[in-house]
């Protein structure tokens, strides 16, 4: 990870002139990254975004990156569209190694199986430079943080559609099939 595909934070750092007691880095979005950050993630608003990072050289070549982001977002409520304003707050702690070290290969079991535990540590992400993206890498934890389906507090999700079958039974009401209009359709070669 080099530079932030979407250019909206980029906070370039050297890796190899990393002090061996690390490097302790804030982040604040201008007005002009925030806006960048609100269109690129398809907010309403991104009112504030910090992030406290501490960059610290881990075993023989790799990078540890530990911090918190913070960030006051706006966002439209899936049921009613209405404005909601949410606060993150998320830690950071990923580790970093170039991508030809013996650390960012894969642990694989006596029979050349992949393992992988969900209780197990991730594995580290690779790095082919000789720099790392600290903004970038900030915006990708803010990205995960982000609810993607916020609802106004006290709304509860719409109801399933349903049409009148009209037949013997006037009051029963079945639920609308999305794809039923779609049952008599053939397609033509």
């Amino acid at each position: 990870m080099t530079k932030n595909p979407a250019g909206t934070l980029n906070y370039p750092i050297s890796v190899q002139r990393l002090p061996q007691n690390g490097l302790n880095i804030k982040i604040e979005a201008d007005e002009k990254e925030r806006a960048a950050l609100r269109d690129f993630h398809e907010l309403e608003d991104v009112k504030s975004f910090k992030a406290d990072l501490q960059i610290v050289p881990w075993k023989k070549d790799g990078i540890r990156i530990r911090g918190k982001v913070r960030a006051d977002i706006v966002q439209a409520c899936v049921v009613t569209l209405e404005p909601i304003e949410t606060r993150i707050d998320t830690d950071i702690d990923t580790l970093f190694v170039p991508e030809n070290s013996r650390l960012a290969r894969l642990p694989l079991d006596e029979n050349g199986e992949l393992v992988i535990s969900a209780e197990g540590p991730d594995i580290p992400e690779t790095f082919s430079s000789d720099t790392l993206d600290a903004g970038a890498i900030a915006e990708e934890f803010f990205e995960l943080a982000i609810d993607p389906y916020p609802r106004k507090q006290g709304v509860e999700a719409a109801p399933p559609l349903t049409v009148d079958v009209g037949d013997d039974n006037d009051d029963v009401a079945k639920p609308v099939n999305p794809f039923a209009a779609l049952k008599d359709w053939k397609q033509e070669t």
